[in-house]
């Protein structure tokens, strides 16, 4: 008998005629005898509308209440969940994140996951019940209740399945599968079948949002077999391994784009041993993350350099140039944004001459500049104007061979996780 992980978003539990769906495609699966264990996110706009309470009261509420806070929308759904699979005749049990063995550092709002203790998991399992876990949450070792951020439930799902030991884990989501990009932006997007995990941990952190970064880290580390499908067909999904075995004359699998960037210039930089070191040391110790860095030639002793940032992330690490100033001089810091990142993934491109040199016609043909660039192995990516991303996407995707003549199938509404 297989253990199998179902994982469901927001959307898809986000009426209760959607939760009695959801309720009995999880009992179709155990009668098809599997054991199951089910992941679950707080009832669509939840944890919006739990988070705008909090902001009329306190427009800058601690971290710790609102982890309190947030993590009661998912424990509202694995409560009417686990009631709607006793409804239609099944035995379920219903636990929160700490319930379940989730141990977290302390950290709120962003915790990751330290270990997993999945004692009353296997409990239930033996007693034939299905299991219902709240996504996004657990509690650290000295019991205080954490959240995972942003795509939280997905990580709870992977860390799960690996603790448990399942045979599969199953995201269901709003799209039937991981796509070549998103086919709410290219209609002629292909599905793909399966896709490498180092693929679609690029594609991840670069701005598709099927699934979070963390979540595909995990199913990585831990060897977990992960299966994107949809909530609302029936339709095989993507499966996501080790390898992925390249179709014929395609080389680039994905393409993604990522709005969320902000553009810092320094100016007249000492051109001096150990001052980029200094500069973002500073940065990462304010913990801030830096994508793309690019350094100017050295003219009189100074040097030019960019680099890009999250946008949320762009006036603290402004705040932390300046504070520095004096132990790094500079003449002046600036930033832009309006900004866009819009990357090409494929393990095949390693072994393929040419590819960065299509990327780059592709777009100057769309009549748009090319700011900064980033290459790795299985990657390349450039920061663009925001405003012609689309049309940058399409014409991408019909350069690499990516169109289909079928039009992309795109679900209900996008999906929360």
């Amino acid at each position: 008998m297989s253990l199998i992980v179902m994982k469901f978003g927001g959307s898809s539990v986000g009426t209760t005629e959607r939760m009695a769906r959801v309720a009995q495609r999880i009992v179709d699966k155990k009668l098809q005898g599997h054991r199951v264990v089910v992941v679950v996110s707080a009832m669509g706009d939840t944890t919006d509308d739990l988070i705008d309470k909090a902001r009329e009261l306190n427009d800058n509420p601690p971290s710790r209440e609102m982890d309190m806070l947030l993590t009661t929308g998912e424990q509202i759904s694995v409560a009417l969940l686990s009631m709607a699979i006793h409804k239609i005749g099944h035995e379920a049990k219903s636990f929160t994140g700490w319930q379940a063995g989730i141990v977290t550092e302390e950290v709120h709002s962003k915790a990751k996951i330290n270990d997993i203790s999945p004692a009353r998991i296997h409990t239930a399992l033996d007693q034939g019940c299905i299991v219902i876990v709240a996504g996004f949450q657990g509690m650290s070792e000295n019991g205080e209740i954490t959240t995972l951020g942003r795509g939280g439930s997905d990580t709870t799902a992977v860390a799960l399945a690996a603790a448990v030991g399942a045979d599969v884990c199953e995201i269901y989501t709003d799209v039937d599968g991981i796509y070549s990009t998103d086919p709410r932006v290219v209609k002629c997007a292909r599905k793909l079948d399966v896709i490498s995990y180092d693929e679609m941990l690029e594609l991840a952190h670069l701005g598709a949002a099927v699934l979070h970064p963390r979540a595909v880290e995990y199913a990585k580390l831990y060897k977990v077999n992960l299966v994107v499908r949809s909530s609302f067909t029936q339709n095989e999904g993507t499966l996501v391994r080790e390898e992925a075995e390249m179709e014929q004359g395609i080389v680039v699998r994905g393409i993604a784009f990522d709005k969320n960037v902000a553009r810092i210039s320094v100016l007249g930089v000492e051109d001096t041993p150990g001052v980029l070191a200094r500069m973002f040391g500073a940065l990462a110790a304010a913990g801030i993350d830096v994508d793309i860095i690019v350094q100017s030639g050295v003219m009189h002793g100074k040097a030019d350099f960019s680099f890009t940032v999250s946008l949320a992330d762009r006036a603290r690490a402004l705040d932390v140039i300046a504070g520095i100033n004096t132990e790094v001089p500079y003449r002046e810091a600036t930033f832009e944004e309006n900004l866009v990142k819009v990357s090409i993934v494929g393990a095949g491109m390693v072994s393929n001459p040419g590819v960065a040199a299509k990327m780059f016609e592709a777009i100057s043909k769309a009549g748009v500049s090319i700011k900064m660039v980033s290459t790795s192995e299985i990657k390349v990516s450039c920061v663009i104007a925001a405003e012609p991303v689309q049309e940058v996407v399409r014409a991408l995707h019909t350069a690499y061979g990516l169109d289909t003549a079928e039009t992309a199938f795109v679900g209900g509404p996008q999906e929360r996780r």
